[in-house]
């Protein structure tokens, strides 16, 4: 049997650990939504509005960036923000170079400094954004070992030093954007230190199934981005969730059966001219998610 086939052979004894029997036949909902800050923008001073929004409308944890956080703890921390708001970090979204080796020593070694700080704030999770390529000349195959070898190192410093969770966000523009590729690192990596966390607006876009790709690896899911694409003009083409093309039921549902330690975080890309408001788009998903049964603070 080949490393793939090992590998399906796996997910699929995995994914029949479901949730308990009982909390099944009663269709509770488990697991607990979240929401990124990115909606209201990049900048640090953006979190504060981000913080008091996402808040105010009971969701239960807050994504933040690495880059965020660090200039924040210059400033004495977020932490008092977040506490004032009662509103947990459960994450942070952290870019890494992971085709270049030259960098790699310094890529994580900032990673785990960014781990460190989202471990210092009570989250659990950083989101390993790949780099960013021009994909109209990108050779995949000519850096997916590196890509792997990166990811490796990184996911261990993380676990070992920083003792918070890698997982890698697919994106679209970097070195790890499609279906295959990301099927092709994901099969390959050290997964007891390397887990996914996929973006399903972002697998939709780029002409993948988001369903089939959670259920391919939901054993080692730990962190998700719930968005959804109808191809608009706005918000990079996303919209707010239930508006658009992505079968949300479908991906919640598995992710509910998974049994997994993660927490759903809904996120809307920002746009030069936002059609909706970020605490109204955050608003419009809080309801559409109670009517999957999910519940708020």
């Amino acid at each position: 049997m080949d490393n793939r086939n090992r590998f399906i052979s796996r997910r699929g004894v995995l994914s029949m650990a479901a949730l308990p029997l009982a909390i099944q036949a009663q269709g509770q909902r488990r697991l607990k939504v979240g929401h990124t800050g990115i909606t209201w923008g990049f900048k640090p001073e953006d979190a504060q509005q981000a913080i008091r929004d996402i808040a105010s409308l009971g969701y239960h944890g807050y994504e933040s960036f690495g880059c965020v956080l660090e200039t924040w703890e210059g400033k004495g921390g977020l932490g008092g923000i977040l506490e004032e708001a009662k509103l947990p970090l459960r994450s942070a979204y952290c870019p890494a170079d992971l085709t270049d080796p030259a960098k790699l020593t310094d890529e994580v070694q900032r990673m785990v400094r960014w781990g460190k700080l989202i471990k210092k704030l009570g989250g659990a999770v950083a989101v390993i954004g790949p780099n960013g390529v021009r994909r109209s000349t990108y050779d995949f195959n000519a850096h997916r070992t590196q890509i792997i070898a990166a990811l490796n190192e990184i996911g261990k410093a993380l676990d070992g030093e920083a003792g918070v969770v890698g997982a890698l966000h697919q994106h679209t523009g970097t070195c790890v954007e499609s279906r295959d590729e990301t099927y092709s690192v994901m099969e390959a990596v050290e997964t007891r230190y390397v887990k996914f966390g996929p973006d399903i607006g972002q697998l939709q876009k780029g002409g993948a199934d988001p369903v089939k790709v959670v259920k391919d690896f939901q054993s080692i899911i730990r962190h998700v981005h719930l968005k959804d694409y109808d191809g608009g003009a706005h918000n990079e083409g996303y919209c707010p969730l239930g508006r658009g093309k992505v079968d949300i039921p479908g991906v919640l549902d598995l992710l509910e059966k998974s049994g997994n330690d993660l927490m759903i975080m809904v996120e809307l890309d920002p746009s030069r001219s936002m059609p909706i408001a970020a605490g109204e788009t955050a608003r419009i998903a809080k309801a559409y998610l109670q009517k999957q049964g999910y519940t708020f603070r």
